[in-house]
C-alpha cells in the first residue's frame, strides 16, 4: 500500500519548541568567569609585587639619613653609640649570621635524623604521635623559647659546657679565646641552640613530607637488591627529593633570620664585640631593632635602625634567591639525567 494512502505511516513534522532557562543555569558564562578569575589572580599577583616594593621603598626612604653619611661603610663599622650619634651595623650583622648559621648545623643533622626515624626506622604506633608533638614545637611561642633558654638553659650550657670548656682550653691560643667570655650561659651559642630547637619542627616537617612521596617501589627495589637502610636513604630517598630537603632548609633559615624575641632574651643584647668566643655576648639586627626603636629619637639613630631592617631585608633577598638559583640547577641537573 503507498504511503500516502495510509495516514498512519506518514511521520508528523517535529516541532521544535523554545525550553524554558533553567533554574541551575549560571548567570555568568564561563569565557566571562575565567576572564574574571584571571583578573582578580593577576591583581593578587600584581598586589604582592607592589606591597614588597612600598616595603622596600620605605626603608629606603627611613633609612636615607643614615645612607647618606654613612654609605656602605655602615656595614663594616663595629661603633654604635647612640650618645656620641655614632652607629655601625657589623656587630648586628655578624650576630644576625653567626647564631643563623649555627642553628642550621645543629638543625639540619637532627631533623634529618628524625625524618628518617620517622619514614623508615619508627614503628607504626609511634608515628603519629611522635609527629604530632614535633609539629607542637612549631607552635611555641618564641617568647616561651626564650624566658626557657634564660631561665634554664642558659645556667646549664655556663655550668655544664662553657666552664669545662674553658678549662680544658686554657692558654691554647685560638680555641682559648673561642671559648673564652664570663660563665653566663648567654651569647651567641646559647642564641644559636635556641633558634636550632625553633626550626627543627619545620625542617624536620618538610623532610618528612617529602621522604614520604618517594615511590615505595623504588625503595622496595633497593631492599631487594641488599641494600641497607641508610644506602636506601643516601642514594635512592635523597636523590629524588634533595630539592624539597634544601626547601626545607631554607624555610629553617628564613626562620632563623628574622627571629626576635627568643635571640633578644639569650643574646645578651651588647653592641660591642670584644672578642669571637661563641660565648660572647653579642646582638643581632632583629634583638636591637625590638630594644632601641621605641626609645630612638627622629634623626640617625632611627635611620641607623631603618637601615638595619634594610640590611636584614637584602640578607633574606639574598639567601633565597640563592636557594632559588640552586634548586633550579637541580631541577635542570635531574632534567638532564632523565
Amino acid at each position: 500500500m503507498p504511503v500516502r494512502d495510509n495516514p498512519s505511516l506518514v511521520t508528523a513534522p517535529l516541532r521544535t519548541e523554545k525550553m524554558p532557562p533553567s533554574p541551575h543555569r549560571p548567570l555568568i558564562s564561563g569565557v566571562v568567569a575565567d576572564k574574571l578569575f584571571g583578573f582578580l589572580a593577576r591583581g593578587a599577583a600584581v598586589l604582592t609585587l607592589l606591597l614588597l616594593l612600598g616595603i622596600l621603598a620605605s626603608l629606603v626612604v627611613g633609612a636615607w639619613p643614615s645612607i647618606a653619611k654613612y654609605g656602605l661603610g655602615f656595614l663594616t663599622s663595629s661603633v654604635w653609640d647612640p650618645v656620641q650619634n655614632e652607629y655601625g651595623g657589623l656587630v648586628m650583622i655578624y650576630g644576625t649570621l653567626t647564631t643563623s648559621a649555627i642553628a642550621l648545623l645543629i638543625a639540619v643533622p637532627v631533623s634529618f635524623g628524625i625524618a628518617l626515624f620517622l619514614t623508615e626506622l619508627s614503628p607504626s604506633w609511634l608515628k603519629r604521635p611522635l609527629g604530632t608533638a614535633i609539629e607542637l614545637l612549631a607552635a611555641v611561642p618564641s617568647i616561651v623559647y626564650g624566658m626557657w633558654g634564660l631561665m634554664v638553659f642558659g645556667p646549664i650550657l655556663a655550668t655544664y659546657v662553657q666552664q669545662p670548656l674553658q678549662a680544658l682550653f686554657n692558654g691554647v691560643p685560638f680555641l682559648g679565646a673561642l671559648v673564652s667570655g664570663p660563665p653566663v650561659g648567654i651569647g651567641i651559642l646559647s642564641a644559636g641552640i635556641i633558634l636550632a630547637i625553633m626550626i627543627i619542627p619545620f625542617i624536620a616537617s618538610v623532610m618528612r613530607d617529602v621522604f614520604e612521596v618517594t615511590p615505595a617501589l623504588l625503595k622496595e627495589s633497593a631492599y631487594g637488591l641488599g641494600s641497607t637502610t641508610w644506602e636506601v636513604v643516601w642514594k635512592v630517598v635523597l636523590p629524588y627529593t634533595k630539592t624539597g630537603v634544601l626547601g626545607g632548609i631554607m624555610l629553617g633559615l628564613g626562620r632563623a633570620l628574622g627571629e626576635t624575641m627568643a635571640v633578644t632574651f639569650v643574646i645578651g643584647n651588647m653592641n660591642q664585640l670584644s672578642s669571637l668566643s661563641v660565648f660572647e655576648a653579642a646582638n643581632s639586627i632583629t634583638s636591637a631593632l625590638a630594644n632601641e626603636f621605641a626609645e630612638a629619637g627622629e634623626g640617625l639613630h632611627q635611620a641607623s635602625l631603618i637601615y638595619l631592617g634594610l640590611v636584614l631585608f637584602f640578607i633574606t633577598f639574598v639567601v633565597l634567591s640563592c636557594s632559588k638559583i640552586l634548586l633550579s640547577r637541580l631541577q635542570k641537573s635531574e632534567g638532564a639525567r632523565s
